[in-house]
């Protein structure tokens, strides 16, 4: 496939990815939801820790002091007269660490399973309600726990490799990571859509069931949404190029922080909506796999071709 062929498809996914946003807006507010709550969240478990009673003002160093040292190691003298490196975290701070690791995690695969349910709705007919697909995913409030403790310690696992043995470990680590995510692609999907399951080998093992019955063994890797990367890196380098020699010319500056601003802004705002969009793409590659319906406006062929295969 040339670039140029790439490029197409990818506008075409985009395209179609966005229609179904379009045709359920509810989609884009979810995301800003999820954020707010994931802040309050990190908020509720963070601040007892942060915030604890020291004896100290707040606003006063000696308050952060106590608090670092409780999670923090800290060098003697002579450590730090041999220019020791400090060893990390104390065993309070590395179960404290663990704890909000699995925390995080299960809050994400908590509203992912509420957004994911919602976007298997739009995509067959259904509306959208925020509230709904908060209201399922406490329905499978078992299976993402058990689902959030065997992928963060897999996830562990893979990052002590990494650590531990050096270019070894990392190049050990990389094809762990890349097989565990191909493997675990529909995991999600699976949680809101299939039996329900407190296994998460089950739920791993339909996930990569339903990857190889549709597209087949030879997977090296998620295609996903390519056009929005590379038309933003474009437009930004011929839209920053030129503004600097429009300002230069009218000896303006403020030209440019306007420019620089609003290019920020766009910058952002197209970025939450490809990224919703690899949502929406996402889930519809699912309802493919999983029942061979296509999803209006995705098209067989575009669908059939969303993995890289390994060559011959």
């Amino acid at each position: 496939m040339s670039v140029l062929e790439k490029f197409q498809r990818s506008w075409w996914l985009f395209k179609s990815s966005v229609q179904v946003i379009l045709n359920h807006k509810r989609l884009l507010v979810f995301p800003v939801v999820i954020f707010v709550f994931t802040v309050l969240i990190a908020l509720f478990f963070i601040v007892p820790v942060a915030l604890p009673p020291t004896g100290f003002s707040y606003t006063d160093g000696a308050h952060w002091n106590a608090v670092a040292h409780g999670l923090f190691t800290h060098q003697t003298a002579q450590e730090a007269a041999e220019g020791a490196v400090p060893s990390g975290l104390t065993r309070a701070g590395i179960v404290y660490a663990v704890f909000l690791y699995f925390v995080s995690m299960f809050a994400a695969t908590f509203f992912n399973v509420a957004f994911t349910n919602e976007i298997l709705g739009a995509l067959t007919g259904n509306g959208v309600s925020i509230r709904r697909g908060l209201r399922f995913a406490r329905t499978r409030l078992v299976s993402i726990l058990m689902w959030t403790l065997f992928a963060g310690l897999v996830g562990l696992v893979i990052r002590t490799i990494e650590e531990k043995l050096d270019w070894v470990g990392r190049l050990v680590a990389k094809f762990l990571g890349m097989a565990w995510s191909l493997a675990c692609v529909f995991a999600i999907p699976v949680i809101v859509q299939a039996e329900p399951t407190t296994n998460p080998l089950v739920i791993l093992r339909r996930s990569a069931q339903t990857l190889r019955k549709t597209w087949g063994e030879a997977l090296i890797g998620y295609v996903g949404l390519q056009f929005g990367g590379a038309l933003m890196v474009f437009s930004s380098i011929v839209l920053i190029i030129g503004t600097l020699v429009v300002s230069i010319m009218l000896e303006n500056y403020w030209l440019l922080a306007v420019v620089g601003l609003a290019w920020l802004l766009a910058l952002c705002a197209f970025a939450y909506l490809g990224s919703v969009a690899s949502h929406v793409y996402r889930g519809a590659l699912y309802l493919y796999a999983a029942t061979g319906a296509i999803p209006s406006p995705y098209t067989k062929e575009l669908l059939d071709m969303a993995w890289r295969l390994k060559k011959a």
